[in-house]
């Protein structure tokens, strides 16, 4: 495959992992989560951080609780290669809202999505996942002054 279609190949692979992280989350699939993570990777979110892909799938289940209705709505996914490394940005609204009352959600999120991947024998896969929060709505769940206490220093 030439240069420039293997990067479009590698591309398509990498934002198909994004979107599936969004799925798997939503659909409360944590056990998909395995097969889109290398075993060492790492999450930093407003939920903790995370080191190991078990870990990340513990901390993914803890997270996006039973009572919740959650939807990731990824967007504008950028994607930096680098040989058998790449960088990705993305943006990133989750809305949660609770089971028993499904007319409104009780919070939304605003954040960036700050994420390595890298190539492997069985393909692409996420080594590192961070969401740098950038709004809230409603908090209930989550005390905003400990979110953006996390958020990370701002990238030139």
């Amino acid at each position: 495959m030439t240069t420039n279609l293997q990067a479009l190949a590698d591309r398509a692979e990498i934002e198909d992992l994004v979107h599936r992280l969004g799925a798997s989350l939503d659909e409360r699939r944590f056990d998909d989560l395995r097969g889109i993570l290398v075993e060492g990777a790492t999450a930093r979110t407003p939920g903790g951080l995370a080191e190991g892909r078990d870990a990340m799938v513990v901390q993914a289940e803890r997270n996006h609780p039973v009572e919740d209705r959650i939807q990731h709505v990824i967007s504008d996914v950028l994607i930096d290669l680098d040989g058998d490394d790449a960088t990705v940005r993305a943006n990133l609204v989750a809305t949660f809202i609770r089971a028993d009352t499904a007319t409104r959600p009780h919070m939304v999120l605003g954040e960036v999505y700050r994420l390595q991947a890298r190539r492997t024998a069985a393909g692409w896969r996420l080594s590192s996942v961070e969401t740098e929060p950038v709004w809230a709505t409603e908090p209930t769940a989550v005390d905003l002054a400990e979110l953006f206490a996390r958020r990370p220093a701002q990238r030139a």
